[in-house]
């Protein structure tokens, strides 16, 4: 799931790591609500503030302790805190218009988008070799799994889960994850191994749910 509403900009300002805005912690209190009671094994979160208190309502709700690992982080950017957020908001605006090729070394200064694929693709698959999930086949993605009804809940970002899918799905990644898989605030994104050949593929059950939020809840 993504992370609940975080307060990036204050008294005009942005905030490089910002906690949830007053509706984002309305909303996480939402997404906790909806996993009470689930059958979990694992509760993983990014270190970033705003999905670590996204997270605090899951596990309240689960009763269980989160494990923080790093490779969930959102692809980092150059620090902009306390910069005018008219001024950041103008940067992003004119990266968009940049010509294709450029958009894989991501935001000048920051973290280039073929080394955030690396660090959360490799990391996702450092998880599953853990608990017995070794991709067996690239093309298309297989893997043989030994626990395959073993269940995680993920709270990380737009980026990192929409890389994340791509990956367990066998889609070939563009630099603009976020924008071809769009997540709402607090959504929460369903996959499920499937038994393909002996082996297992991913799918995609639902993606970007916000059945548990009310519509003025409802952002991204």
């Amino acid at each position: 799931m993504r992370h609940a509403q975080p307060e990036w900009s204050r008294d005009g300002r942005s905030v490089d790591n910002p906690g949830l805005t007053d509706l984002g912690h309305a909303q996480g209190k939402l997404v906790g609500e909806r996993f009470r009671g689930a059958s979990v094994d694992a509760l993983i979160v990014s270190p970033l503030l705003r999905a670590q208190q996204t997270a605090g309502y899951i596990a309240e709700a689960l009763q269980m302790e989160p494990t923080t690992l790093d490779w969930l982080a959102e692809i980092g950017a150059p620090g902009w805190e306390d910069e005018p957020t008219e001024v950041v908001e103008q940067i992003f605006a004119d990266l968009r218009r940049r010509p294709v090729d450029d958009h894989w070394q991501g935001i000048p200064g920051g973290e280039t988008f073929r080394d955030f694929h690396v660090r959360v693709t490799t990391g996702l698959q450092g998880y599953l070799d853990a608990f017995g999930g070794e991709r067996v086949n690239d093309s298309p993605a297989l893997w043989h799994l030994d626990h395959p009804t073993r269940r995680v809940v993920v709270v990380a970002h737009a980026g990192t889960n929409a890389t994340a899918l791509s990956y367990l799905l066998g889609i070939e990644p563009v630099p603009w994850e976020w924008e071809r898989f769009v997540s709402f605030h607090a959504s929460v994104s369903e996959i499920e191994p499937l038994d393909i050949s002996a082996e297992h593929a991913f799918s995609l059950l639902r993606f970007a749910d916000v059945s548990h939020l009310p519509r003025d809840h409802q952002t991204r």
